[in-house]
């Protein structure tokens, strides 16, 4: 009898344990559950992207995107789509705005606090990574149960800038890059234009509808452009870097360069375990320890043209010798420390915008002595040095083009200094505003393309203003993106002028004075004169010596009779 009552109890004890034990697992499942989801990862209710479903061998073509952004809308009203542009090859390149409220149109955020962020990806189209992540992000942002970051921010994204591109995908498209193995698109868009050297000549729709639709429409403050570098060989699986021109406002570079980008970079690192440098090459592989240097500071590149419109931006490019899920988490994490950056800093970004508006205008109202135009720059290296997590490299010469670089089984750490700084190596001084008396509607078009503010005389008159004459032009011996681009050399002279009814006015007491020099200046870098835009106006039929470059600058603050042009 005591032994059937003992044998009872054990068995009840065993019952209950095993009620325990299943009591516990389904609890222990739930916490992970929700911690998991605190943590940005789906449901399986959630839609995936291509990278997810294919176990990152794979990218998404262009109804993939569509049908992904298609499925979020269904189940969140977080989000809204606007069409950025049409591409040269008939598709509707989506934007998707995001925000609680989410805003109807930029007129409804008159009042709001909240800063605009915006993110675009695949303007490159064989450099996927932003695309897949970008997409990953809006899911995760919109379908937690309190969105993050919505209350100070509204958020922007084009995940297929270069839907054209996009759809040439490949498995032979940039070979050397670690997968995906199914493929990836081509860089150029539909015209054979490569996006990201569109920013002064505007050229193609996808970069027009970037500046109407999304600067002048929404002029958000930040713009993050995703790529894929395959440079030199290192560990970090992301690399950035921030507008570089120094005509733009010095304030704005020198916030990214000391403050914002270390801060995201130490977010990146320390809670999302995500290694990441500045971007850029060795500028000498046979003597790494030269130093690091990016790519330019002309503004053909979109972030740095940002910087001229006084407003803050980061280029992203993930590193192509990573495995493809490895570059793709590492942007979506560094994506989301630039928004919970953005999201901390809000206010304190909106003041350095708002600042380097005033002084742009400030300036152009009565330009003083010391405030100048760069047209040559030299480039510095920072106060500090950088880490770099490389391997000992093999240089192979070749008889044309660059070295071959290999690299070896070794690891090896670099302590290099960082030239990232382009100081102005030659000036002219800035203009009160441009005067153009003959300009063709292709040439006030370009303009207004880019938002500017351009007036027109109502009636003739004759001022003092500062020419250039050309003593000599070349045109480059190699088509670039369509142009033979072109160099000039000449000299600045006063003269007394007439310009009569109907010339056109370009004032720099504007925010995007930056721009407007830019594009304006006989000598800049980048500009309209490079670009061929003048070309007809430079030398005359029955001339072969160039002539006055027809843009005239008013260096001295002048009431005029002129009216805005719409």
């Amino acid at each position: 009898m005591k032994y059937k009552k003992a044998k009872k109890y054990a068995n009840s004890l065993r019952f209950g344990r095993k009620i325990f034990f299943i009591y516990f697992s389904l609890i222990s499942l739930l916490i992970f559950s929700i911690a998991s989801r605190s943590a940005f990862s789906s449901t399986k209710q959630d839609p995936l992207t291509v990278a997810e479903t294919s176990n990152f061998t794979a990218t998404s073509r262009y109804a993939d995107v569509t049908d992904f952004i298609k499925a979020l809308q269904r189940i969140s009203s977080l989000l809204r789509v606007e069409t950025l542009c049409v591409s040269p090859e008939g598709r509707k390149v989506p934007l998707l705005v995001i925000g609680n409220p989410v805003p109807s149109a930029p007129l409804a955020l008159s009042g709001d606090e909240r800063i605009v962020v915006y993110i675009q990806a695949n303007i490159h189209a064989g450099e996927v990574e932003g695309k897949e992540a970008s997409l990953m992000l809006a899911r995760d942002i919109v379908l937690k149960e309190k969105p993050p970051f919505l209350d100070r921010l509204v958020i922007l994204i084009v995940p297929i800038f270069n839907a054209d591109g996009n759809e040439k995908i490949s498995p032979t498209n940039r070979r050397n890059q670690v997968g995906p193995e199914k493929g990836v698109g081509v860089r150029y868009n539909g015209q054979n234009l490569d996006l990201n050297r569109d920013g002064i000549k505007l050229e193609s729709p996808e970069v027009q509808g970037l500046i109407r639709n999304v600067f002048m429409r929404w002029d958000p403050a930040l713009l993050v452009d995703c790529h894929t570098t395959n440079g030199s060989y290192h560990e970090e699986p992301v690399t950035y870097v921030w507008g570089l021109n120094p005509n733009g406002d010095t304030s704005l570079i020198k916030n990214m360069r000391e403050k914002m980008m270390p801060s995201i970079s130490k977010n990146l690192r320390e809670k999302y375990k995500v290694l990441s440098i500045p971007y850029g090459n060795f500028m000498d592989f046979n003597n790494p320890e030269k130093g690091w240097r990016p790519s330019g500071p002309q503004p053909r590149y979109l972030t740095n043209y940002v910087g001229l419109r006084n407003r803050l931006a980061i280029l992203n490019e993930n590193y192509a010798y990573a495995n493809y899920k490895t570059r793709v988490m590492g942007c979506y994490y560094f994506l989301l420390s630039i928004l919970e950056y953005c999201s901390d800093n809000k206010d304190e970004i909106a003041q350095l915008i708002r600042s380097a508006d005033r002084k742009t205008i400030q300036r152009g109202m009565r330009p003083s002595e010391d405030d100048m135009f760069a047209v040559e720059y030299e480039l510095k290296p920072l106060k500090d040095k950088i880490t770099i997590r490389g391997w000992e490299m093999e240089v192979i010469p070749r008889e044309s083009g660059w070295p071959l670089v290999k690299k070896k089984d070794k690891k090896k750490i670099y302590e290099v200094p960082h030239f990232s700084d382009y100081v102005p190596k030659r000036s002219v001084p800035f203009p009160y505003g441009y005067l153009i008396p003959a300009a063709s509607p292709e040439i006030t078009e370009k303009l207004l393309q880019h938002g500017l503010s351009v007036e027109k005389l109502i009636e003739s008159v004759t001022l003092e203003v500062e020419s250039f004459r050309i003593k000599e032009i070349k045109g480059a011996s190699r088509l670039f993106q369509g142009h033979y681009l072109n160099s000039v050399k000449g000299e600045y002279f006063m003269e007394q002028k007439e310009f009569p009814e109907g010339s056109i006015f370009v004032a720099t007491a504007q925010p995007l004075a930056n721009v407007a020099a830019y594009l304006l200046e006989p000598e800049s870098d980048d500009g309209l004169l490079v670009w061929n835009f003048f070309d007809r106006y430079l030398v005359s039929q029955w001339r072969r010596e160039p002539q006055t470059y027809p843009i005239y600058r008013l260096l001295k603050p002048t009431n005029l009779a002129k009216e805005i042009i719409r």
